[in-house]
């Protein structure tokens, strides 16, 4: 069967990237389409694979500068592909509307050879963030920005719902994006947590024992909506050592908010690699997800699975990699005073490291990949 696999962008490597990364490696001979590439470690990972980009690509700036105010010419840019002669596709869908390549949901396949068109499987990541109200890096002080993205996503929310409905079969990357997905397309998805990187489960047993754990860790990329701005604030008020990993993104201001506010106790790493991160997680008091609607959180089971117990706002998906009391906390009241509570009550009680590694063996690269091929395989054998 030919497969084709259609991602967003290629340029900063985050969770979406890694889902990408590992059905990539499943599918390797399928190619990867997307809007547009741009230089860095992920695209490096993906040496060697048939990357097809759209016509956008080589406008110039537009994927330094010009991708996000132009997000409008979405539609043009997906229309660009021709799908006709696959069988499968298989969308990793966030931000830019990356999906509606099939013919419907699971009750038209029947009209497949007739009408020309792919079984597409969407992976979701979520439903675009700067559609349905909930944070994102746009710059939304500015009213001008607002102006015009509350008069474009009025419009883009159409095309998104329309092209949600050509989907034949949607997975969800937790029961968080589960329910948007339900809420906002009207459809039903199967939920395959993405994969994370726990094959060090024995090395985060001996790193918690052997480092001095003097510090938080956040891993994130320094943008508008992740909550860091709270972290510093926490970390200037008890004084704490804070390590934040991870490069500016977008337009948002937070890294020169971040670099102008922050404490001396608050280090600014940039930009680490996979192969450093393992250090950063084992030598952490305890990791900080402080977003306030976080769609799963890849970084969570990352750091459990070096024994480090997790600090996390109870709410979108944080809750289903983190057991209060047993692998971290969950602090309730978003705001500063809400994280120094968390951390101070993780302060009273004993995290077993162990606990957090057999957490994360959950989340595996290995069983994402089973998982992800056992559940197209099986609607295939349906169809075929």
């Amino acid at each position: 069967m030919k497969v084709a696999i259609v991602h967003d962008s290629i340029g900063e490597f985050g969770g979406a990237e890694r889902v990408l990364l590992a059905l990539s490696e499943i599918w390797t001979e399928a190619p990867i389409y997307t809007s547009f590439t741009r230089r860095g470690p992920f695209l490096e990972k993906l040496k060697g694979k048939d990357i097809r980009v759209s016509w956008a690509h080589y406008v110039p700036f537009f994927a330094t500068k010009l991708h996000s105010p132009l997000r409008f010419l979405a539609p043009l840019i997906w229309g660009s592909f021709d799908f006709s002669k696959y069988d499968v596709v298989i969308s990793s869908s966030s931000w830019y509307i990356n999906k509606g390549y099939g013919q419907g949901g699971p009750t038209s396949l029947k009209l497949r050879g007739a009408i020309g068109r792919p079984i597409e499987f969407c992976y979701c990541h979520t439903p675009p963030r700067w559609l349905y109200g909930f944070d994102s890096p746009a710059d939304k002080k500015n009213p001008i920005v607002k102006a015009y993205i509350v008069i474009l996503a009025h419009f883009m929310r159409i095309y998104d719902f329309e092209k949600a409905q050509k989907v034949n079969y949607f997975i969800a990357n937790s029961e968080n994006i589960k329910k948007r997905i339900e809420k906002f397309y009207r459809r039903e998805s199967t939920v395959i947590y993405p994969p994370v990187e726990v094959s060090r489960e024995n090395g985060g047993s001996q790193g918690s024992k052997g480092s001095k754990r003097n510090y938080y860790l956040i891993v994130s990329r320094i943008t508008g909506g992740k909550g860091i701005e709270m972290a510093v604030e926490a970390a200037n008020k008890l004084g704490f050592a804070l390590k934040i990993a991870g490069s500016p993104s977008g337009y948002s201001q937070t890294y020169e908010w971040v670099k102008k506010n922050a404490g001396p106790t608050v280090e600014l790493l940039g930009y680490v690699p996979d192969e450093e991160l393992g250090t950063l997680y084992a030598g952490a008091k305890a990791f900080l997800a402080v977003q306030k609607d976080e769609d799963f959180g890849m970084t969570l089971p990352e750091a459990l699975s070096w024994g480090t117990p997790v600090i996390a706002y109870n709410g979108g998906g944080y809750p289903e990699s983190v057991t209060h009391g047993k692998t971290g906390i969950l602090f309730d009241e978003y705001s500063v005073h809400g994280l120094i509570g968390g951390i101070k009550e993780l302060g009273k009680i004993r995290v077993n490291p162990e606990n957090c590694i057999k957490q994360a063996q959950k989340f595996s690269s290995a069983r994402f990949k089973k998982e992800i091929q056992a559940y197209i395989l099986s609607k295939l054998k349906v169809i075929y």
